[in-house]
C-alpha cells in the first residue's frame, strides 16, 4: 500500500500533517529527555532485560528511537517514511518482541506526549486537536508495524509447511524401477499437489515403471482427497509409470465405496508386501524367491542395481 493511499485509509488530512507538526515543534527540543523517561517506564517492565541485557545496546536503541520521533514529528509522509516503520516490523519480529509490549509501549509514548502538551501551556482544546492528529499518525505506524510482523511470521509458518512438507513425501526408489511413497497423518488438497509434483519429478528423473502409494498410515480419505490420489494416479500412467495404491484398510475401502468415489483402473493392495509383489513382477522379476527379503523389510536402503536372479 502506497503512502498516499494510508494517508486516505488513516483519514490523516493536510489539517492533521499541519498539527502533527505544531506538536512536533513544541516536543523536539524535549524529544531526548522524553525517550529517556520513557525508558525509565521500560526498565520497569519484564521485558526490559530480556531485549536490553547491555547499556551499549540500550545507547544505541536511544539514540534510533529520538531519531524515529524526529522524522514522526516532521510528517513527511512518503514511502521512504513507510518503508521506515515497515523496516521497524521487520527488526520486531526479528527479535520476536511481544506484541502486547509494543501496544503498550505506544501507549505510554502517547500519554507522555499529551501531557508535555498540557505541560507547554496549550489549552485542554488545543492539546485535544493537536493529540487527534498524533494519534492518527501513531495508528498508521502502529499498523505498519503489526502488518509487517504479521506478514513475516506467516512468512516463516509458510516456510516451515514446506519444509515439513518436503519431509514428510520422500519420493524413495526402493527398486531398479520402482518408487515408494509411504503417506503418514493428515492428508488434504495442498498435499496432495505437492506429492503430485515430487512424484511426477521423480518419475521423470529416474525413469521408473512403478509407482507404490502407500496410504496405510493414513488414518481417514474424503472424497476429495480419494479423488486427488486417483488423480496422481492417472498423471503417473501419462508419463508411462504404472501406480499401485498400498494400505487400503477396510474402513478407508468402507468410506471409498459410500463416498462413491470411483479408482477405475487403480490397483490397490491391502498391504504393502502384496503391492511391492505386483510391482516386482511389472518390472520383470518374476520370481519371488529371487528377491532379498532384507531388501523387502527395509525399503529406504533398497540396492541402488537390480539384483541378479539366483542360478
Amino acid at each position: 500500500m502506497t503512502s498516499v493511499e494510508l494517508l486516505e485509509k488513516f483519514n490523516i488530512t493536510a489539517l492533521d500533517v499541519e498539527n502533527i507538526r505544531k506538536a512536533g515543534a513544541i516536543l523536539a527540543p524535549q524529544l531526548e529527555d522524553f525517550v529517556e523517561a520513557w525508558y525509565v517506564w521500560l526498565r520497569q517492565q519484564p521485558e526490559y532485560l530480556q531485549f536490553f541485557p547491555d547499556a551499549a545496546n540500550v545507547a544505541r536503541v536511544t539514540k534510533l528511537q529520538t531519531a524515529h520521533w524526529k522524522e514522526f514529528f516532521a510528517a513527511e509522509i512518503n514511502d521512504f517514511y513507510v518503508a521506515r516503520r515497515t523496516h521497524v516490523g521487520a527488526v520486531h519480529a526479528h527479535i520476536e518482541l511481544p506484541n502486547d509490549i509494543y501496544f503498550a509501549g505506544v501507549s505510554m509514548s502517547y500519554q507522555m506526549f499529551g501531557e508535555r502538551l498540557k505541560a507547554a501551556g496549550l489549552s485542554g482544546d488545543e492539546v485535544m486537536t493537536l493529540m487527534m492528529a498524533v494519534n492518527k499518525l501513531l495508528k498508521l505506524d502502529t499498523f505498519l508495524v503489526i502488518d509487517t510482523i504479521s506478514r513475516i511470521a506467516r512468512e516463516r509458518i509458510a516456510d516451515h509447511s514446506r519444509a515439513m512438507m518436503e519431509m514428510s513425501t520422500p519420493v524413495t526408489p526402493i527398486w531398479e524401477g520402482i518408487l515408494l511413497l509411504p503417506l503418514v497423518g493428515i492428508i488434504d488438497t495442498t498435499r496432495t499437489n505437492e506429492i503430485m509434483n515430487k512424484t511426477l519429478t521423480k518419475i521423470a528423473e529416474s525413469r521408473a515403471k512403478v509407482f507404490v502409494l502407500d496410504i496405510s498410515g493414513v488414518a481417514s480419505v474424503d472424497t476429495g482427497v480419494a479423488n486427488q490420489l486417483i488423480k496422481i494416479t492417472k498423471a503417473t500412467r501419462l508419463m508411462g509409470c504404472e501406480s499401485i495404491i498400498s494400505g487400503v484398510s477396510p474402513s478407508i475401502a468402507r468410506t471409498m465405496v459410500e463416498l462413491g468415489v470411483s479408482i477405475g483402473e487403480v490397483r490397490t493392495t491391502a498391504t504393502l508386501r502384496d503391492a511391492f509383489e505386483l510391482a516386482l513382477r511389472a518390472v520383470g522379476v518374476m520370481d519371488m524367491g529371487t528377491v532379498n527379503t532384507a531388501t523387502m523389510a527395509a525399503p529406504n536402503n533398497a540396492l541402488a542395481v537390480r539384483p541378479r536372479p539366483a542360478v
